[in-house]
């Protein structure tokens, strides 16, 4: 996101839930490997960036949904 969109470290971040710091090293180490040569996606690559955004998406909603089904029920059990 930081080296192909254009997107800030802050704020891809915080779309990924990670550390800044972390994700500025990883963007780093990329750079060093040479990775970063701004290549656009290929469709086949782009297709499946868009699976696994969709992916964790619902993965999201599952932890959440599942945080507030076990709060509901720690708060029901008194």
């Amino acid at each position: 996101m930081v080296i192909n969109d254009g997107r800030t470290i802050a704020d891809a971040a915080r779309g990924i839930e990670v550390h800044e710091m972390t994700l500025r090293k990883w963007v780093k180490k990329s750079k060093e490997a040479g990775q970063a040569e701004n290549l656009p996606l290929n469709d086949r690559e782009r297709a499946e960036l868009e699976r696994l955004r969709d992916e964790i998406k619902r993965l999201r909603m599952e932890v959440d949904f599942s945080r507030k089904v076990a709060t509901w029920f720690a708060r029901n059990e008194r």
